[in-house]
């Protein structure tokens, strides 16, 4: 904030990827009714990135879940050159945290998968912040859960659109996305392929091998593992790991200390003792978030575009 009342911020919308704005303070004498004088973008720090780039359109959704029909928010993202008479393949994106949000701002990574000819959905189920403490706190000591309800719920609203192949869907998503993509393929095997990032599956080894173990404990769990099996035991992936059928790729990096290798190692061991098709892509010296280096994070996007690829159905 300046000394005149002005004040500067980072701007982002669905399309503009981050600048520099400014909102001038009222001139003094002004009326207190007044409209605000008008905030101007004062940077133009991705103009020659966006020249050459056609981005996917962003429409935003609500939805009622499933499981009690409270309102869910979401957005969806259409490749470049959207044909809504056309069928497209549909990612459902989900977003880490769990305490975290996506909002009305733009998603690099979300608009690749557009490019690559997929519809995208993008929601914050149960326990997203910015809906109050209520919607919060509705995952507190019940994580992961009915999650899978809002999440499962949004991809029927999509499909009720009339352009999406309910054969060609798909899930994904970081840390306590990861985490919420083994539960949806674990409660449901409507998806042709899943990509978990850094998950979480066996909530008792990552209470006790995470850097935030003890923050976990202390704000996620009623108290120790050993005092609570049976929470801890019905919160697991593993408690649901049986009814997977969905070809599933795993990606971690080796230096991730947040949710540690050793749990891509359990769930993927399991998957593939339970027949499953699965994959583990160990990256080199990432920590949690593969973003370290700009390489290893175009890799996420590449693997995730080839694995869905590869698994995806022709539209008949």
């Amino acid at each position: 904030m300046a000394r005149d009342g002005s004040v500067a911020y980072t701007l982002s919308t669905p399309s503009v990827p981050s600048e520099v704005a400014l909102a001038p303070n009222a001139p003094a004498g002004a009326s207190p009714t007044a409209a605000p004088p008008a905030a101007r973008v004062v940077t133009a720090l991705n103009a020659d990135v966006l020249a050459g780039t056609t981005l996917g359109a962003v429409e935003e959704i609500w939805y009622p879940s499933s499981k009690d029909q409270r309102k869910i928010h979401g957005w969806i993202i259409k490749p470049p050159g959207f044909n809504p008479a056309r069928k497209y393949p549909l990612i459902l994106e989900i977003h880490g945290g769990p305490f975290a949000n996506y909002g009305d701002r733009f998603d690099e990574e979300k608009q690749v998968m557009a490019a690559n000819g997929f519809v995208v959905l993008y929601t914050n189920p149960r326990g997203s912040t910015s809906y109050g403490e209520e919607f919060g706190n509705l995952i507190h000591h019940a994580y992961p859960g009915d999650d899978f309800f809002d999440l499962n719920a949004g991809v029927d609203a999509v499909i009720a659109k009339g352009y999406v192949d309910e054969k060609n869907l798909f899930v994904t998503g970081g840390s306590g996305g990861g985490v919420l993509t083994a539960w949806m393929i674990g409660h449901t095997d409507r998806f042709r392929a899943a990509l978990a990032f850094y998950p979480v599956i066996n909530w008792e080894s990552f209470a006790l091998t995470a850097d935030m173990a003890p923050s976990a404990v202390n704000n996620w769990f009623p108290g120790f593992p050993w005092d609570h099996p049976e929470n801890y035991a019905k919160r697991s992936l593993l408690s649901v790991v049986k009814n997977v059928k969905t070809p599933t790729l795993i990606m971690t990096g080796e230096e991730d200390f947040r949710t540690p290798m050793s749990e891509s190692e359990q769930y993927y061991k399991a998957l593939k003792m339970r027949g499953v098709e699965s994959v583990l892509v160990r990256v080199p010296g990432e920590p949690h978030g593969i973003r370290r280096f700009p390489s290893h994070e175009a890799a996420k996007l590449t693997t995730l575009a080839g694995w869905f690829e590869k698994h995806r159905a022709t539209v008949q």
